[in-house]
């Protein structure tokens, strides 16, 4: 049996219940407010008849004469003429009036008069008046008994008894019953309606799902929701979050989510328009200090839109890997170009001295020398040898764009790179963003980087001959660069991601000169903490800058 179909049984066995209940204590109220009427009109009736002046006179005649009145003297006598006129006016099964002795004066059955009543008589003779269900002659009656007294005096000389038949008193019940009972069908009509009302509604709810089934979809959830390593945002269709687990309040820092709007979340605009937007994560996204790729798709459930889902992927150990990868990958270039430069001058070398033109080869040698040796300082004046392996690479990468990079004569470095992966990343987006430029300038197009050491912190500028920044700012962290091939400066990720990344070391990557005049493009300048390490003492002994 579905869960709606028993939660319906069991409404209605409970209204069922609730109304059998009430009905029978209707029922019961309304048999004994009736009893409590008749009671009450047969005592009215009795006390009406008790004080009657010639009532009382007759009774106190008839007390005060020795022995028993005989029945032929009572009949059609002024009590049994008044008894039988109440009787009838009142529609009271009896109404008896007796002697001091209990010996009926007056009585609906004319054989009956001159007895003894069958009932007692002795507290309406101790003047108290009595109320109650008794049987007698005449059947079972609500019957009230009233002392008679003489007249003005205080001395019970006699009764007046007046009864009503059970059947007369409950003629009512039945339709009283019959009230109930159509209120009982209605109040159970009612139940029905609100329980059908109510299983459509928890269907509504539910999506049509069982509790069995909510049970192992709760398991369920719980064991994706834990078991995957990625972050799950979920949010209905008014962008309120309704589901995230562990790995999605990590990612995102804002505390608890669940109840929350995700416009009201402490998050960069373009990680928020990202949740909210159906779309595939084709972008990385700062976040902080990582990197994440959100993917959000809508769900629905028939036709009904139940919102949206976001899967939120962190890949900041992948673009730091990327990063890696494309700096060895540039050294790799340019060592390949070196050692196939190198080769070409070693077969010319070769070449002039087996044709015995020693002279030339001699020439040739030291007009290598004097190309090398020309214009600005060469990559090798700089003394450390990650730096200069490094834009050795970024060089010759250059080099094959037709820009030339060439380090300043200001710079001197003095340590030791104590994290290669963080300067890479930042000084190589400098770069790469400055050779963009650059290609996009007039001839010469050219590239200068100056780096200098302070203790652990290196600073660094890049100045490119490309048009400048026209915008003339770092382009936001915290929110989406367009991917524009034609763009220059702020190209996708790697300008905010070395914001990021120098912040994170306690410096910061800033635009000192936006360009576009005295002959140069812009300006960016990296202060990054934390980097550099003292050079050894042998190393400043041999003579050597830094």
């Amino acid at each position: 049996m579905r869960f709606g179909t028993q939660v319906l049984v069991l409404q209605l066995a409970c209204v069922t219940a609730v109304v059998a209940v009430c009905t029978a204590v209707f029922v019961w109220l309304g048999v004994q407010q009736l009893r409590s009427e008749a009671e009450s009109s047969a005592l009215s009736i009795a006390r009406t008849v008790a004080v009657d002046g010639d009532v009382r006179a007759e009774v106190a005649r008839i007390s005060a004469e020795p022995g028993t009145p005989a029945a032929v003297e009572l009949r059609g006598g002024a009590l049994e003429s008044l008894a039988a006129d109440v009787q009838e006016r009142t529609g009271a099964l009896f109404v008896v009036i007796t002697d001091d002795q209990g010996i009926r004066l007056a009585h609906p059955d004319p054989d009956r008069l001159g007895e003894v009543v069958s009932t007692s008589f002795e507290d309406a003779l101790a003047g108290r008046e009595t109320v109650g269900w008794d049987s007698g002659t005449l059947g079972e009656s609500a019957r009230a008994k009233v002392p008679v007294r003489e007249p003005g005096g205080t001395e019970p000389v006699g009764e007046v008894s007046v009864g009503f038949a059970r059947a007369s008193v409950f003629g009512e019940l039945p339709v009283l019953i019959v009230g109930i009972v159509i209120a009982a069908l209605a109040a159970v009509a009612v139940g029905v309606l609100a329980s059908l009302v109510l299983r459509r509604r928890l269907e509504r709810l539910t999506l049509g799902v069982q509790p069995e089934e909510l049970a192992g979809m709760v398991q369920n959830q719980a064991a994706v929701l834990d078991g995957v390593g990625d972050g799950v945002l979920a949010s209905d269709p008014e962008g309120t979050v309704t589901v995230a687990n562990s790995t999605a309040v990590a990612l995102l820092g804002a505390g608890d989510l669940v109840g929350r709007k995700v416009r009201d979340l402490d998050l960069p605009a373009a990680v928020r328009d990202a949740i909210l937007s159906p779309a595939s994560g084709a972008e990385p996204l700062p976040l902080g200090e990582r990197v994440v790729f959100i993917d959000t798709h809508p769900v629905s459930r028939g036709q009904r839109d139940l919102g949206l889902i976001a899967i939120i992927r962190d890949r900041t150990d992948i673009v730091g890997l990327t990063e890696r990868l494309e700096t060895v990958a540039a050294m790799t270039n340019a060592l390949r170009v070196q050692r196939h430069e190198f080769a070409n001058r070693l077969h010319v070398t070769a070449g002039l001295i087996d044709a015995g033109r020693v002279a030339d080869a001699r020439t040739y040698l030291d007009g290598i020398r004097e190309v090398a040796d020309d214009g600005a300082p060469t990559l090798h004046d700089l003394g450390e040898p990650f730096l200069e392996s490094f834009l050795e690479a970024k060089a010759v990468h250059a080099a094959e764009r037709g820009v030339w990079l060439r380090v300043g004569d200001d710079s001197l470095v003095l340590g030791v790179v104590d994290l290669p992966e963080d300067v890479a990343t930042v000084l190589g987006n400098l770069i790469d963003n400055a050779v963009a430029a650059a290609v996009r300038g007039r001839e010469p197009r050219w590239v200068e980087v100056e780096l200098l050491d302070e203790a652990d912190t290196l600073v660094a500028t890049v100045t490119d001959s490309g048009p400048g920044m026209p915008d003339g700012g770092i382009p936001s962290p915290t929110r989406r660069q367009p991917a524009d091939p034609d763009a220059v400066h702020g190209h996708g990720i790697g300008l905010p991601l070395a914001h990021e990344i120098a912040t994170r070391l306690g410096g910061v990557v800033w635009l000192a000169d936006a360009g576009g005049h005295d002959g140069h493009g812009a300006v960016f300048c990296a202060r990054m903490p934390g980097v550099m390490r003292a050079a050894s003492a042998a190393r400043l002994e041999e003579g050597h800058p830094s």
